[in-house]
């Protein structure tokens, strides 16, 4: 049996849920009835994106955030296994600096996850796609 790990909601009114620490945490809180918006469940979209103020979690099976997302404290719902008490805020509120528009300020080359970075800076210098 895993260890489990208490996880506080800080924009839920501080509800607090004692978890299993091997087990995606969106599975887990939908599990105690709370309500969480999804899309994929493997990491490749940034529905279930979630901020995470305190703790500690795996997120390496999670593709869809850029560095960015990841610095500004992101977690991906559907594929982070906790590993010590968290407290996130959940939710579409909590997306308030997850989404950034790019005509207003483009991103920059540590932005990009490195495999694109290096596609897209590769075939900027050269006209070329690599």
């Amino acid at each position: 049996m895993s260890d489990s790990v208490m996880i506080t909601l800080a924009n839920r009114q501080g509800q607090s849920f004692d978890v299993d620490a091997g087990q995606p945490l969106l599975h887990t809180l939908e599990a105690m009835g709370v309500s969480l918006p999804y899309g994929c469940r493997y990491g490749g979209c940034i529905s279930c994106a979630a901020k995470l103020i305190s703790g500690s979690v795996d997120q390496s099976n999670g593709v869809a955030l850029n560095r960015r997302q990841i610095r500004d404290g992101y977690i991906l719902l559907c594929v982070a296994l906790p590993y010590s008490d968290c407290t996130l805020e959940i939710g579409v509120e909590s997306h308030d600096r997850l989404y950034r528009n790019p005509f207003q300020s483009p991103l920059s080359p540590d932005e990009l996850k490195p495999d694109i970075a290096r596609s897209f800076f590769s075939w900027e210098d050269s006209g070329e796609p690599r």
